[in-house]
């Protein structure tokens, strides 16, 4: 298998490169309420990730809360363990579906720079700022479906958890996601975001999106490779494969709409950088898939 990506470098089934997700990332965290996730960690016993499962603790009262503070409270967890690794941490909800062969692909910035804060793997809603001289893009998800945090930014990320506690309390809904960006910079931390996604939101619609006006689901855009099992809103269907096709149809028409609308590469970006030809290429070439 070949994959390759912007900075034209070729990842083969071996050996692992030293800047693989497999190398670098110490720990993956699996936030779960009461999902099933056997079929994720067999993905990642298969790649030989050091995961652990991180279940909704039981609360008194769990009615009372929103979802989007039992959901900032579990990555709060991950957070905090995160914060005391020595190496990079991965964080991924229940529902994300990686691609085959994920560890062998390469992170999306370089572990050497001391100013790094997340770099998302799966984005939502995203924006490209600026394309370094390595080939790595600064940008903006809203999304925590699959993530990789620092342990300065996890740091950071706690207090995070308690402002959106202060300010919305733990009853009312808050897009606290995101805040995260705009959050790490202001501390001068540095975000990035994946050439391609490295998985798939598998889940199914979250009706408290709905409730708020917000988009009830969302997909990658283009994805790194094949999908290592079928997400569950392609499970319950009598034709799996198709609505799985249908699904990933929609996100890719989606993703180059966003392209060609300036959604994801904004014109203000595009005049404001030094080195627009870079940005343009990374935003076209990464839609350049045949793969759904």
């Amino acid at each position: 298998m070949k994959i390759s990506y912007f900075k034209h470098q070729t990842i083969n089934s071996a050996p692992v490169p030293s800047n693989s997700l497999l190398d670098r990332v110490a720990k993956v965290f699996i936030i779960a309420n009461k999902e099933p996730t056997e079929q994720l960690e067999a993905a990642l016993q298969k790649e030989g990730f050091d995961y652990q499962i991180l279940r909704q603790e039981p609360l008194p009262n769990l009615e009372q809360y929103s979802r989007s503070y039992l959901c900032l409270m579990n990555h709060r967890r991950a957070w905090e363990e995160a914060q005391n690794q020595t190496k990079l941490t991965l964080i991924i909800e229940a529902d994300f579906v990686p691609v085959t062969c994920m560890g062998q692909l390469p992170l999306p910035f370089n572990p050497e720079h001391s100013d790094v804060g997340v770099s998302w793997i799966y984005t939502c809603a995203s924006q490209v700022y600026s394309i370094d001289c390595e080939g790595y893009a600064q940008g903006f998800s809203v999304s925590t479906v699959a993530y990789i945090v620092t342990p300065q930014a996890a740091t950071y990320l706690l207090e995070l958890a308690t402002e959106i506690k202060q300010k919305y309390g733990t009853d009312q809904y808050s897009s606290w996601d995101s805040t995260i960006d705009k959050f790490l910079r202001q501390r001068n931390l540095k975000n990035y975001i994946p050439w391609r996604n490295y998985g798939e939101h598998g889940g199914i619609p979250n009706p408290e999106h709905r409730q708020n006006n917000l988009s009830s689901s969302h997909r990658a855009d283009v994805l790194y490779g094949k999908l290592a099992f079928m997400p569950i809103y392609a499970l319950d269907k009598n034709q799996g494969k198709l609505e799985l096709m249908k699904v990933r149809l929609k996100a890719r028409l989606k993703g180059i709409a966003r392209l060609l609308s300036a959604r994801f590469l904004r014109i203000k970006v595009i005049q404001g950088s030094n080195v627009p030809g870079r940005l343009i290429r990374f935003a076209v070439f990464r839609q350049l898939s045949w793969l759904l």
